[in-house]
């Protein structure tokens, strides 16, 4: 329980820094970049003896990894953008809320076998869906008419890039994997991929002089990436505690994720939350356990 614990609290200190960056005008982007050179660097140094780390082009996966890493910036940005104008609840809820996505997949288009699905656990996407909506209705909070990014447009984009994302991993781990180097050699090729494509990234906006690059961004980084690996770090080592009980394990950090940060965003940063995204908040943690139900209560 420690591990999903420290998993959970690392997941929302992400959140944390992306709120405290605009506070010391720390710009998102260039720590967004580096932050991926600090997770490499700590990831490469938490592998087991057993492990190793090893770049090969021949395997079609390899490719594969290497696209999904440069898909992972895009989504940090938005995360990190949503975070900064909608509020660390709302960017949490459609964060873990995002996991309708991947169940979808694997059950429409992937067809796993492993997946019972009853009408408890269909309920519980049908409400999922209802809760990313409500919760993202003029997420501003205000009675003027906000903007489309302002009142959920953000939020259903963190939603829609975090379940690519995740079913573009379940679909590599299902298909493509066949013999796994293990879990941080894959993730650091990911990772690779984040930083070929951050490269490429600050060179542009260092040619258009769009960014300041300080021993703040350097700093912002290090507090950026060391939760960025080790929430992903500790998950796994959760799952390897509960056997590789995915089915059980993610549903409570998913749902932690979502309630430490909605704490923490009120009793720090004083964020308000209409009754609209109230009401989505909780239909979001229904909406987790219904899709759990059998694996947490059967």
């Amino acid at each position: 329980m420690l591990y999903l614990l420290l998993s959970i609290l690392l997941s929302v200190g992400l959140l944390i820094n992306f709120r405290l960056f605009p506070r010391f005008n720390i710009p998102t982007v260039p720590v967004i970049i580096l932050n991926y050179f600090v997770c490499f660097l700590l990831g490469y140094s938490l592998m087991g003896k057993e492990e190793s780390f090893q770049l090969d082009l021949n395997v079609s996966w390899t490719w594969y990894c290497l696209a999904l890493g440069m898909g992972f910036i895009i989504t940090f940005m938005l995360s990190g953008a949503a975070t900064q104008r909608i509020g660390m609840t709302l960017t949490s809820l459609a964060n873990n809320i995002s996991l309708i996505i991947p169940v979808l997949f694997s059950l429409f288009v992937f067809g796993s076998e492993g997946l019972a699905f009853g009408p408890i656990n269909y309920t519980g996407l049908v409400i999922g869906i209802i809760a990313v909506g409500i919760a993202t209705y003029k997420a501003d909070g205000s009675d003027h008419k906000a903007g489309f990014w302002q009142s959920g447009g953000l939020a259903l984009a963190v939603f829609i890039c975090y379940g690519i994302s995740n079913t573009a991993i379940n679909y590599i781990q299902m298909n493509l994997i066949k013999n796994s180097p293990g879990a941080i050699p894959v993730m650091l090729i990911m990772v690779l991929g984040a930083i070929l494509c951050g490269i490429l990234l600050g060179i542009y906006r260092g040619i258009k002089g769009l960014d300041q690059w300080n021993w703040k961004v350097l700093l912002a980084s290090i507090t950026l990436g060391v939760p960025n690996f080790l929430s992903f770090y500790f998950l796994i080592m959760a799952l390897n505690y509960y056997e590789s009980s995915g089915a059980f394990v993610y549903p409570l950090y998913n749902m932690g994720v979502i309630l430490v940060s909605a704490f923490i965003s009120v009793l720090l940063f004083k964020e308000k939350l209409n009754n609209m995204n109230k009401v989505g908040l909780a239909l979001a943690v229904l909406a987790i356990v219904l899709i759990s139900w059998n694996s947490l209560f059967v």
